[in-house]
């Protein structure tokens, strides 16, 4: 019994002992804190937010009496030079994007008016067009870094929204129909445009992601794959792989060809020299597979019909490369470094940025194209190029089907063949006839 009690005092003992110093130990850590708490708060006063007062129904009644007044202060044409359209249809974008809930005008806490649709619109467009800085509209449109930021942001995302399924789209049948007369006309019938890509400098690449994406120029880049018509309208787009990849890579991973191998393009039917062809074609540069579906020009040409062949050839083919051109002239921001982090908002400032560029091209297409739009629809036998405006009713159902079409996309027999055809009938290179250009096509 004596053992027993001995036991118990010394555990009762022990336990108040622990006790005694853990509180002990928890009321000098407390102390410890509050003491280094109020030291730091004495060392570093907190700051209250400055506040800056833009009055920013001034920047809308400038914004208004320069540029959209019923006598602006700026004429149309410096209008056209700064927001890289005409008045007409930058207002239609306003409009359209003035039905999405963060560009209409609310008030705030106090009943005073927000940010106008004009003031949100003309930052982000600047901001694309001139590759600013986001604090760079502040001083003319009364409007913050961040907000800046915003408005880019929900602007290129509201373009996409309201537009994209209407300027990027795959050509319809009408589409194709007009692409193949001029293609005809230039000398190429069954042409639907060019190929080529183009690379984005990414400036703030994550750090981990630049063995992929960095390219012989030791900066990385993003890669935009695009087809082009001669009026510069970009028919394709593909922006998303990295710059280490070559051209044939991108290819592979591109869907310019899906509608073809799905069986939802419209048939395409053409005559060069005698011989009907029923698949249309671009043109590349030499890095481009030797496909059915492309033509490429001839590197060291030999012969005046060579020679010939290759000048029409590469003249045709920088369409595309005069697409990426004007793509960058009028919108800076795809030319300057990529400056954001992320990849997807990259690629959707890309993919507005293309909306908006045939926007243009459709505005003021009849100012500089270089055919009359009535020629092409005059009588069908005009010429031989021809769609079937009735959709294909063999899509493939199955795997086989669609492995049976991308063969045909990708049949290299089937371009030699054309190129046998082709150059077998070429006239005198000293012929300058329309019969020549046509007989130019397939050497």
């Amino acid at each position: 019994m004596a053992s027993s009690s001995n036991y118990n005092f010394e555990e009762a003992l022990d336990e108040e002992l622990s006790n005694a110093l853990s509180n002990a130990f928890q009321q000098t850590l407390d102390n410890s804190l509050d003491s280094y708490g109020d030291r730091q708060q004495a060392a570093k006063p907190r700051k209250k937010r400055v506040h800056i007062e833009r009055n920013r129904e001034e920047g809308h009644i400038q914004l208004w009496n320069d540029y959209f007044a019923e006598n602006p202060a700026f004429p149309p044409n410096l209008f056209r030079r700064r927001f890289r359209m005409n008045k007409p249809l930058f207002m239609r974008v306003v409009d359209r994007l003035s039905t999405i809930p963060f560009f209409q005008q609310k008030r705030d806490a106090t009943g005073r008016n927000g940010l106008s649709t004009l003031q949100k619109c003309t930052a982000a467009i600047r901001m694309l067009a001139y590759g600013l800085a986001a604090d760079a509209v502040d001083e003319y449109l009364r409007i913050g870094a961040t907000t800046s930021m915003k408005c880019m942001e929900h602007f290129v995302d509201g373009i996409i929204y309201c537009f994209g399924d209407e300027y990027l789209r795959q050509p319809t049948a009408e589409d194709l129909q007009r692409l193949l007369v001029i293609g005809e006309i230039r000398g190429f019938p069954g042409m639907m445009g060019s190929i080529d890509c183009m690379h984005w400098e990414w400036k703030n690449c994550p750090t981990s992601w630049k063995g992929k994406y960095t390219r012989a120029s030791g900066k990385p880049t993003i890669v935009l794959e695009a087809v082009a018509s001669q009026d510069l309208w970009i028919w394709h787009a593909f922006f998303g792989p990295p710059g280490t990849l070559n051209d044939i890579n991108i290819l592979d991973r591109s869907p310019v060809f899906d509608d073809i191998l799905k069986g939802r393009a419209p048939a395409v039917n053409y005559t060069v020299n005698g011989n009907e062809y029923n698949l249309g074609y671009y043109l590349t540069d030499g890095i481009y597979p030797k496909w059915a579906t492309f033509i490429q020009s001839i590197s060291l040409p030999q012969t005046d019909k060579a020679s010939l062949f290759a000048t029409h050839q590469e003249a045709c083919r920088k369409d595309v490369e005069g697409a990426f051109g004007v793509l960058q002239a009028r919108f800076a921001i795809v030319k300057n470094p990529a400056l954001l982090w992320d990849k997807v908002k990259i690629g959707n400032i890309m993919r507005a940025c293309i909306i908006l560029h045939n926007m243009i091209v459709e505005d003021e297409r009849d100012g500089y194209t270089l055919f009359d739009t009535t020629e092409f629809e005059q009588a069908e036998s005009a010429g031989s190029s021809r769609v079937d405006f009735t959709y294909s009713t063999d899509m493939p159902s199955n795997f086989f089907g669609m492995m049976t079409n991308r063969a045909r996309v990708r049949d290299r027999v089937d371009g030699e063949r054309q190129c046998r055809v082709g150059w077998g009938a070429l006239p005198r290179a000293t012929s300058t006839s329309l019969s020549l250009h046509n007989s130019l096509l397939l050497l």
